[in-house]
């Protein structure tokens, strides 16, 4: 009777010391956990794709075991970065296209043209990144010079911010338009003229009346792919893409089911077809463990950087110019109405004050007091005095790159007092409670750690302004990596499944090869991922 006691006694015991298994332990990690009280761990534990246990070296070696031990080495570990807005679908696209970005003056502009024509014998040429404020001559270009080069090949070529275009006389022809024959207005937009004929400038809704070729699937699913091992080698393991039509989201479902696309999309339907509206109302939120289509996106203006804006009083720089709404305010009064009744949430590009002052407005209209619907304002870049407060119940979802983008000529766009109000992150972050913070790629470089460096230090990579720029608006690190991970998944609703390591959280987080919460500030974008993990895979 003895032995049979000992016997039972010894087995449990044995299951009770047993170890659990785990798939992955990670040990001697510095590991920002991102959790309430932003507590740091030595190592963690991941089952099925999920973290299982966070802690010390001690706690996890006690009680799990695995086949699959990886030494940090003291390594920097963070949550998987999310790109609160972006546009995911297009930096794929661009790959396939000319790339403009960090051209200096007009003429290298046409040089890159001539080069990739050469290189890719393209019917139809196509490409963004252009910026004349980058240039010598701060001006607008025309295309009389595009037409010398490619009298008979259409070349349509996006401005970097995506709301100009220029185009020249043989992409007006396949448009079935000429530079005498165009419409002499447009709401939401504008034909740039000189004597009566058209400069070869198209602003913001001006530019949907350019036909482009359709990009092939072949294309589409390349770029896809193409975007996915750029932002993994950031750290990017959750993408909002900030405009998606139905079949590109339906594509990035098929990929992601048979596993070819492994990156998490936050997807906003494109609202700019009310058809769409319609379809995904009636279907209602879509949700899998990689996809979550819960949102719209929704233009309320341009941008500061082509004058598209919509400013309350005129730009400093253009008199009697005050850029323009892209819809009429009973078309957003429309949509609002129709999202507010459902379950989805509205996302709003707004940068002038006086876009800003309308969409708040709409936003108050239609949701009365519900609570918990997170509808965000995207960019909220010039905000006028009296509308920060509004920002209580709505969610600020900025792009702290434009600042240091954008700071060289903003105030010459709107002086010295509208540009107090500009870019006013942490006074964003004290209404609200929170802010998500995104990069707008392809508009701004993919890298969060730039993000991070404009969001903390308010500088550019040469170091400038030495002070930084209105640091009375800078973040702390601590709040910048929450905007990047924890705050951007509340903004997706998803917080409860990612954005910080904690038991029963997607197992999604990124090792670093500098501490980017202690470095020196200007060290931070220099900042290089070793390796991203997505469900507990590595997949850069």
């Amino acid at each position: 009777m003895k032995k049979i006691f000992l016997y039972f006694l010894t087995i449990s015991l044995f299951a009770f010391c047993k170890k659990q298994d785990a798939d992955i332990i990670i040990l001697n990690s510095n590991t920002y956990t991102v959790n309430n009280n932003f507590d740091k761990a030595e190592a963690f534990a991941i089952k099925d794709g999920k973290f299982i246990a966070v802690g010390t070296n001690d706690e996890i070696q006690k009680n799990y075991s695995s086949s699959n031990i990886i030494d940090a080495k003291n390594k920097t570990i963070v949550p998987g970065l999310i790109d609160a807005h972006c546009h995911f679908y297009g930096l794929g696209m661009q790959q396939q296209k000319v790339n403009l970005r960090g051209t200096k003056s007009y003429e290298e502009v046409l040089q890159k043209l001539v080069d990739f024509q050469k290189e890719k014998g393209a019917n139809f040429i196509t490409g963004r990144g252009w910026d004349q404020n980058d240039w010598k001559v701060k001006v607008f270009p025309t295309k009389e010079k595009l037409d010398q080069l490619f009298p008979t090949i259409p070349v349509a070529v996006r401005r970097v911010d995506g709301h100009a275009l220029l185009v020249n006389e043989a992409a007006l022809n396949y448009s079935g338009l000429s530079s005498t024959n165009f419409p002499q207005s447009v709401t939401g937009g504008e034909f740039h003229q000189k004597d009566g004929k058209l400069t070869g400038i198209l602003i913001d809704a001006a530019m949907d009346f350019i036909k482009t070729p359709n990009s092939t699937k072949k294309e589409v699913v390349q770029g896809l792919l193409d975007a996915q091992k750029i932002s993994f080698s950031y750290g990017l393991t959750t993408v909002d893409d900030a405009g998606l039509d139905k079949n590109v989201i339906e594509l990035i479902d098929s990929l992601q089911q048979v596993g070819s696309l492994k990156m998490r999309v936050y997807a906003m339907v494109s609202a700019d077809k009310q058809k769409q509206i319609d379809y995904y109302i009636k279907k209602g939120i879509y949700k899998t463990d990689r996809l979550n289509v819960r949102s719209f996106k929704v233009y309320g203006d341009g941008a500061l950087g082509s004058r598209g804006a919509a400013m309350k009083k005129p730009y400093s720089d253009r008199e009697n110019h005050f850029g323009a709404l892209i819809y009429s305010p009973e078309r957003y009064q429309e949509i609002a109405k129709q999202i507010a009744a459902s379950e989805f949430q509205m996302n709003t590009h707004a940068i002038g004050d006086s876009a800003n002052t309308w969409l708040l407005k709409t936003y108050k209209d239609v949701l009365k007091d519900a609570k918990n619907r997170r509808w965000r304002i995207e960019h909220a870049q010039i905000i006028a005095p009296e509308d920060f407060d509004k920002f209580d119940n709505i969610i600020p979802s900025v792009q702290p790159t434009h600042a240091t983008s954008d700071m060289y000529w903003a105030e010459d766009r709107v002086g010295n007092k509208r540009i107090k109000g500009a870019y006013a992150y942490k006074n964003l972050l004290g209404k609200y409670g929170k802010i998500a913070l995104g990069t707008d790629f392809p508009v701004e470089q993919v890298s969060p750690f730039l993000t991070f460096y404009a969001a903390t230090f308010r500088k550019d990579i040469h170091n400038y302004p030495e002070n930084g720029y209105q640091m009375e608006n800078a973040l702390t690190r601590e709040e910048t990596l929450k905007g990047m991970t924890v705050w951007a998944a509340y903004s997706n609703f998803e917080e409860n499944e990612k954005g910080s390591i904690e038991v029963g959280k997607f197992a999604d987080f990124v090792v670093l090869n500098q501490n980017i919460m202690e470095i020196d500030g200007d060290k931070i974008p220099e900042t290089k991922v070793i390796s991203t993990y997505v469900n507990g895979e590595k997949v850069y």
